[in-house]
């Protein structure tokens, strides 16, 4: 149990530092809309899309290297709490449509990347 707390905890650092560090990116434009965010939830999705698959289709049956992907660097990764506050920052400064457009676009597109990383290692 001690171990797997590790893993989890050592793939959360990795996950939550490299979030932090994307955050530098000079993506920010004039309209206010969390690019960054949106992008590292896409990417996040993907990611942990393709770990699930792999893990399936190569029989990787260790649970820490699961829990340190999936659970820790993934979930270190993305950002939906922060994804939470944007769309609720949005609302509160009058602009409903631009949050309720990052909503469904964070959505559809996470989604997406999550299918698009497992059709990638299915081949």
């Amino acid at each position: 149990m001690l171990w797997n707390c590790f893993c989890v905890g050592a793939g959360g650092f990795l996950g939550a530092v490299f979030r932090y560090l994307l955050g530098f990116l000079p993506l920010s434009d004039k309209t206010q809309f969390p690019v960054i965010t949106l992008g590292i939830n896409i990417l996040g999705a993907f990611a942990i899309g393709v770990i699930s698959q792999a893990a399936v289709r190569y029989g990787i049956s260790d649970s820490r290297w699961i829990l340190f992907l999936k659970t820790g660097v993934c979930g270190g990764f993305t950002t939906f709490s922060t994804f939470a506050l944007e769309s609720s920052d949005l609302m509160e400064a009058g602009r409903c449509g631009m949050s309720a457009a990052y909503m469904v676009l964070s959505v559809i597109l996470c989604l997406g990347a999550v299918f698009a990383g497992k059709m990638i290692v299915r081949g």
